[in-house]
């Protein structure tokens, strides 16, 4: 069954030209039932927001600024985060925003069972980031243009700089090693997965590759075995013999044993 996601989008601080990539990102993950968008829909600043709402179905929530300088959009979202999350109709939550301030939030949402989606700019501050499930850096979106003005955040809301992206031989060689069974070999698969989880922002575009399979095979150190839904990935070098080999002649020369002789007294 498709898992139901909330996408629960902070437009104070998204620009309202990633909105058709974002939910065409988050469909590859599930079917977002849920669409709302937090702001002060009074503010100038969310007028590219109108159309954007219409055309994609996104319900536009309003979101008071009672004092200058601050926002209500945080807790309004938070609100209807922990309202949908009791309600039992959603399995995931997607949280559309650069601001730290959610991270409770997502770590709260895990620990409730659901899976958590964050999608943000690249400077997002790494407690969220590593507080998701995954993580997706709106720059990554195919489609989204590269001069985009981005609304300012709320004061803190994310960290000057982007994180640095981890040493890519580091992080694939440990990946392959922790994740590989005795041989030294791991589905393609269940590698990808076991990156996601250890680090929640890997995304092959990240480094200038459309897939994972592209980025394991232009590495160097890595090998790679089969095709499809089938290949496998281990660090070159740890391995002498493919399995597969292996396993095909051991079948093959069991084939060849002469069958067990009946005794006749029986």
């Amino acid at each position: 069954m498709t898992d139901r996601i909330a996408v629960l989008i902070d437009a104070d601080n998204t620009s309202h030209r990633y909105a058709a990539d974002l939910l065409a990102e988050l469909a590859k993950f599930g079917r977002p039932t849920v669409k709302r968008a937090y702001g002060d829909w009074r503010s100038d600043s969310l007028k590219g927001w109108a159309a954007k709402l219409n055309q994609h179905a996104i319900s536009p929530e309003q979101t008071m600024a009672y004092t200058v300088g601050k926002n209500s959009t945080d807790s309004a979202l938070i609100i209807d985060a922990m309202d949908l999350l009791y309600s039992g109709n959603v399995d995931a939550f997607a949280i559309v925003s650069s601001d730290s301030d959610f991270t409770r939030l997502a770590t709260r949402l895990r620990e409730s069972g659901k899976t958590v989606y964050a999608v943000g700019r690249s400077n997002t501050p790494q407690a969220l980031q590593e507080a998701c499930d995954r993580f997706i850096r709106l720059e990554l979106l195919d489609s989204a243009p590269e001069d985009i003005a981005v609304p300012a955040a709320p004061e803190g809301a994310a960290s000057a700089d982007a994180p640095a992206l981890p040493n890519l031989q580091s992080l694939l060689t440990r990946g392959v090693n922790n994740a590989s069974d005795d041989d030294g070999w791991v589905s393609l698969a269940t590698f990808g997965n076991y990156l996601r989880t250890t680090y929640p922002a890997f995304d092959p575009r990240s480094y200038g590759f459309a897939k994972l399979l592209d980025l394991v095979q232009a590495q160097p150190f890595l090998t790679t075995e089969g095709s499809g839904n089938a290949v496998r990935v281990s660090v070159k070098g740890r391995t002498t013999t493919a399995p597969a080999k292996k396993v095909a002649a051991a079948k093959k020369a069991a084939s060849k044993k002469p069958a067990a002789k009946k005794d006749p007294k029986k």
